[in-house]
C-alpha cells in the first residue's frame, strides 16, 4: 500500500510563489511515476506536472517556466515549486503516484488560492 501526504498550499498574492510537498511512503515499486493534478471548481482534475524515478520530468503547457517539479530521493518526498502564480492557478492540488499516468494513488488535496 502507497500513502501520499501533501502540505504546503495557502493563500498566496498573484505573482508570488508556493511551494507544495507530497511525503510517500509503502512499496517503491508501486510508484515508478509521482506528479501533481489539480481541480478547480466546476472544472476537470487536470495534470501539472510529473516526475518518473528517473529524474524525467513533463509539464503542462499552462505551469511551464512557471512551475518545477523535483524528488529528494532519501526522503521519497516530490515537490512543486510554483513561482508567478496567477488567480486562475487557484485549485486544489493533489499528489498522484503509480505506475502509469495517473496512477493508482492519491493524497487528500491541498488548497491553494491566488488572490489579491
Amino acid at each position: 500500500q502507497v500513502q501520499l501526504v501533501e502540505s504546503g498550499g495557502g493563500l498566496v498574492r498573484p505573482g508570488g510563489s508556493l511551494r507544495l510537498s507530497c511525503a510517500t511512503s509503502g512499496s517503491a515499486f508501486s510508484t515508478y511515476v509521482t506528479g501533481w493534478y489539480r481541480q478547480a471548481p466546476g472544472k476537470q482534475r487536470e495534470l501539472v506536472a510529473t516526475i518518473t524515478r528517473a529524474g524525467s520530468t513533463n509539464y503542462a503547457h499552462s505551469v511551464k517556466g512557471r512551475f518545477t517539479i523535483s524528488r529528494e530521493k532519501g526522503k521519497n518526498t516530490v515537490y512543486l515549486q510554483m513561482n508567478s502564480l496567477k488567480p486562475e492557478d487557484t485549485a486544489v492540488y493533489y499528489c498522484n503516484s503509480g505506475l502509469t499516468t495517473p496512477g493508482t494513488y492519491w493524497g487528500q488535496g491541498t488548497q491553494v488560492t491566488v488572490s489579491s
